[in-house]
C-alpha cells in the first residue's frame, strides 16, 4: 500500500511574511480576491495588516465576514453567494480555523457545484476538481488549516460538526507570519497551542502513522513544548516557535489522521460552542491514558520531545506516565481547565458519546473503542 502525502505548493514563514501575498497574487495572474475573515479580526485591525498589503500593491478584493467561531452551513452558503456576486477568482483566508474552513468549503462548492448541499461534503467527498485557489494566512497558532486537507463545518440543525476530508481543498499558498498572531489574547493562545499539541500527539500514535509523518509530529511536539509558555506570555521567540510548530504538526496529521480526542472534542463545539482547543486540551491526557496500551514505545518519544529527562532509563509504565504528566503540566501552566464539569451537562453525555463515535476522526484512534467506552471517558472527565 502506498502512503500519500499532500502539502501546499508554496509556504512562507517568519515575521513579515505577509508581504509575499502581493507577489504571489500577481505572479499567478489573479484578478480579484474574496477575502474571508471573521468580524473580530476586522474590528481589531488584524485583517487590515493584509488589506494594507493588497491596497499598497493595487490589488482588488471584496471582504466577506459572515463567519462564526464554529462556522455553519449558512456561513458557507452565504459565502458561496458572495463569491459569485463579487466576480472574484481566488480567495484569501485570514484568521483561525473558522475563516480557513469557511474558505475551503466555499472554494470546493464553487468549483464542484454538484456539492452545493454542504452536508454532502461530510467525510471523504468524491469531488473532482481542485477548489478555488486559496492563499491562507493564519492568525492563530493551532489549527494548521492552512496546510491540511481537512475542514469542519457545524450543522446547527443537528447539533453536530461535520468533518470534511478532501485533497482538493488544500490552500495553494500558506503565509505563516507570527506577527499576525501577536494580538491573540492569552486564553486563545493557550487553547490553540494545545490544539496544535493534540494534533502532533494524536498524529504520532494514530493507526495511519508512518516514518515520514512521525518525523513531523515528533519535531512539532518538541517545538510546541518549548514555545507555548512563551507564546502565552507574548514573547517573540514563543510566537515564532508556535507559528512553526503548529504548521509542522499540520504537515503530518493532515496526511495520517487523528483519533478520539478530536472526535470527543467536536461534539462539545457543536453543542456548547466550546473552543476547540480548550476541549482538546482537557480531553487529551485522559485519552492518552486510555490509549497507552496500544502505543508501543511511542510515549517514550513523546516524553523526550516534551523535555522529560532520563526517558532512556525508564520502564514502560514510567515513560508513559511521564509523557501524560508533561502534557498535564503544560496544560496547567497555560491556564487550561482540568475537567469538563463546567461545560458538559450530564444528560447530554449519551448524545456526545454517540456523536464522538460517529465522528470521522474516531477510526484513526490507535485503540479500537465503543460508544460505551467513550461514555466512560466523558464521565471520567466530569
Amino acid at each position: 500500500m502506498a502512503n500519500r502525502f499532500i502539502l501546499n505548493e508554496t509556504s512562507y514563514h517568519g515575521a513579515g511574511a505577509i508581504s509575499a501575498i502581493a507577489d504571489e497574487a500577481k505572479n499567478r495572474g489573479f484578478n480579484k480576491a474574496l477575502l474571508c475573515s471573521d468580524p473580530d479580526l476586522i474590528k481589531f485591525g488584524v485583517t487590515k495588516k493584509v488589506t494594507d498589503v493588497l491596497d499598497n500593491a493595487g490589488l482588488v478584493y471584496e471582504l466577506y465576514s459572515d463567519i462564526k467561531p464554529n462556522p455553519t452551513i449558512e456561513n458557507v452558503q452565504n459565502g458561496v453567494a458572495a463569491f459569485k456576486a463579487s466576480g472574484a477568482d481566488y480567495i484569501i483566508a485570514v484568521g483561525g480555523g473558522s475563516s480557513m474552513d469557511t474558505a475551503k468549503a466555499i472554494g470546493i462548492i464553487i468549483n464542484n457545484p454538484e456539492f452545493a448541499d454542504v452536508r454532502s461534503l461530510e467525510g471523504v467527498a468524491p469531488t473532482t476538481k481542485p477548489c478555488v485557489p486559496i492563499i491562507a494566512v493564519p492568525t492563530t497558532a493551532g489549527t494548521a488549516a492552512e496546510v491540511t486537507i481537512n475542514y469542519v463545518i457545524t450543522d446547527v440543525e443537528k447539533d453536530r460538526k461535520m468533518v470534511c476530508v478532501d485533497p482538493h481543498d488544500i490552500p495553494i499558498v500558506a503565509v505563516v507570519d507570527p506577527d499576525m498572531m501577536s494580538t491573540m489574547p492569552k486564553g486563545l493562545t493557550a487553547a490553540t497551542g494545545m490544539d496544535a499539541l493534540t494534533h502532533a500527539i494524536e498524529g504520532y500514535i494514530t493507526k495511519g502513522a508512518w516514518e515520514l509523518s512521525d518525523m513531523f509530529h515528533l519535531k512539532a511536539i518538541e517545538i510546541i513544548a518549548r514555545s507555548l509558555r512563551g507564546a502565552v506570555d507574548n514573547t517573540p521567540d514563543g510566537r515564532e516557535g508556535m507559528a512553526l510548530g503548529q504548521y509542522v504538526a499540520g504537515m503530518g496529521f493532515s496526511n495520517v489522521g487523528l483519533g478520539i480526542v478530536h472526535s470527543m472534542a467536536h461534539p462539545l463545539g457543536a453543542l456548547y460552542d466550546t473552543p476547540h482547543g480548550v476541549a482538546n486540551a482537557i480531553i487529551l491526557p485522559t485519552v492518552m491514558e486510555y490509549n497507552a496500551p496500544c502505543t508501543g514505545e511511542k510515549y517514550r518519544d513523546i516524553a523526550k520531545a516534551m523535555g522529560v529527562k532520563g526517558t532512556e532509563n525508564m520502564t514502560q509504565d514510567e515513560y508513559r506516565k511521564a509523557a501524560i504528566d508533561a502534557v498535564k503540566q503544560l496544560s496547567i501552566d497555560v491556564g487550561i481547565p482540568a475537567d469538563l464539569k463546567d461545560i458538559v451537562k450530564p444528560e447530554d453525555i449519551a448524545f456526545l458519546a454517540q456523536s464522538a463515535y460517529d465522528d470521522a476522526c474516531r477510526p484513526g484512534n490507535p485503540r479500537d473503542t465503543s460508544v460505551e467506552e467513550i461514555t466512560e471517558l466523558y464521565n471520567k472527565l466530569m
